[in-house]
């Protein structure tokens, strides 16, 4: 019997110790921490595509004020001989046509979007009859000082709005001379005169329903680069006597324009003349007459060069008619986008093609014209 309860004893003791030895009871994980959910930046709200107000320029596809951009603009004809300069007010232009008159000389036809603020502009010049039509392509309103035989039957057009300094009608409210300059460089108008004129003449000031602009520009976060194109950082049209030239800044991606051996500068603000962007346009042309008058085939088509940011490609232009804007297009056929800004059109003969250059820098172009001589 003792036996027995010995071996039970013994028994509960192994239980105990076995029951001792088991797993240790696990501790209850800890909560895992909840995601932190972040929120998302709110994404800026997009540029309204039409700034309140504003539009774009026909001539320099940037933002202005919406009721000038709905404005006819004017086309100045600016004497361009030595003893015509300085000019007056053309650095407010925003396209400038630069065009071979008789005896190898060159005349500018400044377009203004806007023009106020300007009390003296010119020196006004007389007309040549193809200006009109370049004049006709951005539905301007064309401001002249007298005109060549050839232009009157084209200046009595109805559809042709000009303003002359030969109008008995306009010519003394609208024009005045400096008594500084020789005759005939001494004619000049100004915003005062020139509002004067059109309101005399009773000329539409709103561009034409139908008119749809002359330029396709880049957008506003876009640049053309011409990547492909052949370097052009001084640029020499090749007119024979104020042979000027542009040369490209980097830092402001503007060609800064010289003629005359100097820089070419307004006169009424000392600043010197910069364009965005360069046309050549090459025309048939012809003599008028045993005086040496020229007629520009301004509907001819033809090659051409287009220079921005310090590179060029070749380009070829069509004009539809007289009443069109030329189109410019690339080697794959497509029309050009310019890149915003002023532009400068430089119209030459079509026989002078290889008297255009472009060089490195201003020293090669220096000897380039020496060894011409």
């Amino acid at each position: 019997m003792k036996k027995r309860i010995l071996w039970l004893l013994l028994a509960a003791c192994i239980l105990s110790m076995l029951a001792g030895c088991g797993k240790k009871e696990e501790p209850e994980p800890e909560p895992e921490p909840e995601p932190v959910v972040e929120e998302p930046e709110p994404e800026p709200e997009p540029e309204p595509a039409n700034p309140e107000g504003k539009a774009r320029s026909y001539l320099t596809g940037e933002w202005i004020d919406e009721a000038l951009a709905a404005k006819r603009p004017v086309a100045i004809m600016i004497g361009n001989t030595s003893d015509a300069l300085p000019q007056y007010g053309i650095s407010s232009a925003d396209v400038i046509y630069e065009v071979p008159v008789e005896g190898s000389y060159t005349r500018l036809m400044a377009i203004f979007q806007d023009y106020s603020g300007l009390d003296k502009i010119g020196s006004v010049r007389s007309c040549r009859h193809y200006f009109i039509y370049f004049a006709k392509e951005f539905d301007a309103i064309y401001t002249h000082y007298g005109q060549a035989v050839y232009a009157e039957p084209i200046l009595a057009q109805d559809d042709v709005h000009n303003l002359s300094g030969m109008d008995s009608a306009i010519e003394s409210i609208m024009f005045y001379r400096d008594t500084n300059r020789k005759s005939p460089h001494n004619a000049f108008t100004s915003e005062e005169g020139i509002n004067a004129g059109i309101e005399k003449k009773g000329y539409r000031t709103e561009l034409s329903d139908n008119y749809s602009g002359h330029y396709q520009f880049a957008d506003d976060d876009t640049t053309v680069e011409l990547a492909n194109g052949e370097d052009a950082l001084v640029v020499s049209p090749g007119y024979f006597v104020n042979k000027p030239w542009f040369v490209y800044n980097a830092e402001d991606g503007l060609y800064y324009r010289y003629e005359f051996k100097d820089k070419h500068i307004d006169g009424a603000n000392e600043s010197q003349l910069t364009a965005k962007n360069i046309l050549i346009q090459y025309c048939d042309w012809s003599y008028k007459d045993d005086n040496g008058y020229m007629d520009i085939n301004t509907t001819s088509g033809g090659e051409g060069i287009y220079i921005t940011n310090g590179k060029m490609e070749k380009v070829t232009w069509t004009k539809a008619n007289e009443d069109s804007p030329a189109r410019y297009f690339n080697a794959e056929g497509e029309e050009i986008t310019l890149n915003q800004g002023k532009t400068w059109v430089c119209i030459a003969r079509k026989d002078y093609q290889d008297r255009f250059g472009v060089y490195a820098t201003e020293e090669e172009l220096s000897e380039a014209r020496a060894a011409e001589q």
